[in-house]
């Protein structure tokens, strides 16, 4: 009798033991898998909606509702301008769409600088700044960079004409001078997508100026000839005041003619014999 409830303690010393070791083994195992879900979730970022594209999108192309919808994305890193809901896409539905002023490409946010206002035509207006004026040049083969030139890109605009000399006596002269820096070309011809890259020999182009550079541009456009110079996409650096005129461009020192006042000499004459001799004296009057 003592012999099997001897054995009988042991088997439950036994089962008490290993059901100790599984508890400790289970509790381990669910308070890594506790700190793994706590870890995972400070990772997480909160998601609003954005409305973004469902396929490539061209310039002057119709935005419909089945090309937008909404997806996730992380409230920390939403692009400025974008839209929340596709109600604030078509607030008119289907009578006013928006229209792309820009590429996009499948999955891009849909944002306000790349649409129109809805019902607004993609053209030059819809590309102004608030504030800010269309103003067209006249351009030709040199004057225009080669054809080169593309909306979006930014120029300095040269005017080349005649301006009066220093003095009275030099006239006029030949002068070119820089008198816009860093413009904003918003369309070449009647073409304002920026996405076009044929080179074509526009015949004018139409920068974005304020209304007072509107009125200088088109002074200088009217009293001489204008010139354009593209600048680098990412050159930030506007140009100083630059002039140079024929004889800056040859090395030539201008020379500047100045009057001497003619200075009065008062003598008294002395013969002696045949000799006349002449002897400077203070003049009196």
């Amino acid at each position: 009798m003592r012999l099997v409830f001897g054995l009988v303690l042991v088997v439950g010393l036994g089962l008490a033991s290993f059901a100790v070791y599984m508890a400790k083994d289970y509790i381990g195992a669910y308070q890594a898998e506790l700190a793994r879900e706590r870890a995972a979730r400070e990772q997480m970022v909160a998601t609003v909606d954005v409305v973004v594209v469902n396929r490539a999108m061209r310039y002057g192309e119709e935005i419909k509702a089945d090309d937008v919808r909404t997806v996730r994305w992380p409230e920390d890193a939403i692009p400025e301008g974008t839209f929340a809901a596709l109600e604030a896409v078509f607030p008119f539905g289907e009578e006013k769409l928006r229209k792309a002023v820009r590429s996009m490409e499948k999955d891009e946010a849909l944002m306000l600088i790349k649409v129109t206002e809805p019902g607004q035509d993609a053209g030059v207006s819809s590309r102004l700044t608030k504030g800010m004026r269309a103003f067209a040049i006249n351009v030709d083969v040199s004057t225009g960079v080669s054809g080169f030139l593309r909306p979006g890109d930014r120029v300095d605009v040269y005017w080349s004409g005649q301006i009066r000399g220093g003095s009275a006596d030099r006239g006029e002269e030949e002068v070119t001078q820089l008198i816009e820096s860093g413009v904003r070309l918003i369309a070449i011809d009647q073409t304002a997508d920026e996405d076009n890259t044929n080179p074509s020999i526009a015949r004018t182009v139409t920068v974005e100026a304020s209304p007072l550079q509107v009125a200088a541009l088109a002074q200088a456009q009217n009293t001489g000839r204008l010139s354009l110079s593209l600048l680098g996409a990412e050159d930030d650096v506007l140009s100083g005041d630059v002039q140079v005129n024929q004889n800056d461009l040859l090395g030539i020192a201008s020379q500047q003619v100045v009057e001497v006042a003619e200075q009065r000499v008062c003598t008294i004459r002395t013969r002696r014999g045949a000799e006349i001799i002449l002897t400077p004296i203070p003049c009196t009057n």
